[in-house]
Formats: structure tokens, C-alpha cells, sequence
């Protein structure tokens, strides 16, 4: 059986369609709710989860995910908890699921014991953003032997050479950082996105989502104009942050995501094949 990201884009490609991928923080507000997000999300259209494991030093994240991993991690989200109740939902959930890693908890578990412990609980690839470029392709290449994917980041200021060597070691997708820094909402992308995700489309042998700042549907189509599709985090998030603080119980916090995520996948619909 073909990888879940690599069927995915096939299917999108095939049917002329870009992906929406929502991130969401294992365990916000709890493991159980995560779960249900993403079935529910899934019913809805989306393309895959990038599933953040709470760390304590995030490299990238802005203070709504930071605030997320830390209150998952009070909670004692662990990643033994993360891959057991991915492994207890998996028969339900076809779509991709992406974690998003640092590299810290992959060399303090061990990189043969991560990866395997992620491929039987259904993880289908990951993105370790603090992962040297040096030693990605050791990892690239267990994970290949697992039929896993490591996707590789991109930001505006990865100069040329090096977003080559990138693109050669990355399997999945290419992940393009719309902004340089961390994480978080904007009202406006950079005027040059298009144009720099057009370059990383000619020397890319997989697909190219883009992430960091999005936020509207009409951000999410200005993506896909030029991408294979978009990633949204820190505006769910919040979202979830949100809807906790207002008191409402796990049905009211999925059903408050399912709107917004419903409102963002406009965003993917009528744009085409590049």
C-alpha cells in the first residue's frame, strides 16, 4: 500500500483540487478531542493533519502554539499517550497524518525506536523543524525504509544552493515558510510568495504546501494559486484556546473548528493544476 501523503497528492492532482492541512496541538485541549477533531475535520474535506507533539522549546512557534504545548504537557501529554490514541482511532481515520516533531524527542527516544513506534500507531511522515540539513538524510532514508515521508522546511531566506539540497532530501512535500520567524495570524502575505513558491515548485520533486501566517479563505486560495495546497495552525488553535475559555465542552470546540476549517476549505475550490 502506497504511503497515505504521497496517495493523497496523487488523488488531489488527479481530481485538479489543492489540500487544505489543518495543525492541531496533541492534547488541546485533551488527546480525546484531538481525535475527534481530526474525524471530524476529515468528513469535511481536509487533505491530511500536521499533529504537533507539545515540546518545551518549540524553535518556531508562536506564543498561541507555545501556550497550547504547555498546557498539553501540565496535562501529561506524552508521546507514548500521542501514538496510542492514534493507534486506538487509526481504523477510522484514512487520512494523512503528519507529525510535527523536534528533533530532540526523536534522539532522546532513538531514531529507529521513533520511527518505528510511529509507523505501528499510523503516523505516515514528519516535519522536524529543528532537524540539520546535515542530518536529515540519515533519518530521510529510515524513515523511506519504514514508508514514512520526512518533509523538509523552506523559509524566504534559504538561499538558492541550499533550498536545492533541501528539495533533494525531502519526500512527502516541501513545507514553505510564508514568512521568516515564528508562527502566528497575519492580514497580509508577503507580495513575493508567489513568485519564491513558484522557484521551489520548478526544483521540487514533490508537492509544496505552504504554511506560517495564514489565516482566511482568501489567503488559502492566494496560496493555491501557486502551491499544492496551504497549512493552517495558529488560528485553530486559538480557536480551540478559545472555545475552552468560553467554557464550552468537546462537542462545542470540535463544532467551532469544523465551521472555521469549513470556511478555509473555500479557499482550495475552483483554483486548478498548476
Amino acid at each position: 500500500m502506497a504511503n497515505r501523503i504521497d496517495r493523497k497528492f496523487s488523488e488531489l492532482s488527479a481530481s485538479g483540487r489543492k489540500g487544505l492541512f489543518p495543525f492541531l496541538v496533541a492534547g488541546q485541549p485533551d488527546m480525546k478531542t484531538t481525535i475527534q477533531i481530526i474525524q471530524r475535520l476529515e468528513k469535511v474535506g481536509i487533505a491530511g493533519v500536521e499533529l504537533g507533539f507539545p515540546f518545551t522549546d518549540p524553535v518556531a512557534d508562536g506564543p498561541v502554539i507555545q501556550s497550547a504545548f504547555t498546557q498539553a504537557i501540565s496535562d501529561g501529554i506524552t508521546v507514548a499517550t500521542i501514538l496510542n490514541e492514534i493507534a486506538k482511532a487509526r481504523s477510522s481515520i484514512a487520512i494523512p497524518i503528519i507529525a510535527m516533531v523536534s528533533a530532540s524527542i526523536v534522539y532522546k527516544i532513538g531514531i529507529d525506536q521513533f520511527l518505528s513506534g510511529s509507523s505501528q500507531a499510523g503516523i505516515d511522515g514528519f516535519i522536524i523543524p529543528d532537524l540539520s540539513l546535515e542530518e536529515a538524510p540519515i533519518i530521510a532514508d529510515k524513515a523511506a525504509s519504514k514508508d514514512l515521508r520526512l518533509s523538509m522546511l523552506i523559509s524566504p531566506n534559504t538561499p538558492p544552493a541550499r533550498q536545492e539540497r533541501i528539495a533533494k532530501t525531502a519526500s512527502g512535500f516541501l513545507y514553505y515558510m510564508s514568512i521568516s520567524g515564528i508562527t502566528g495570524e497575519r492580514d497580509r502575505l508577503p507580495d513575493d510568495l508567489v513568485k519564491n513558491v513558484a522557484r521551489i515548485k520548478e526544483i521540487s520533486r514533490v508537492p509544496v504546501l505552504v504554511g506560517f501566517g495564514i489565516k482566511t479563505a482568501q489567503q488559502v486560495r492566494q496560496v493555491c494559486t501557486v502551491a499544492d495546497g496551504a497549512i493552517v495552525g495558529s488560528a485553530i488553535v486559538r480557536r480551540i484556546a478559545q472555545a475552552k475559555t468560553e467554557g464550552k465542552d468537546s462537542t462545542g470546540i470540535v463544532e467551532s473548528v469544523e465551521s472555521y476549517v469549513v470556511e478555509l476549505m473555500t479557499g482550495t475550490t475552483g483554483v486548478g493544476i498548476n
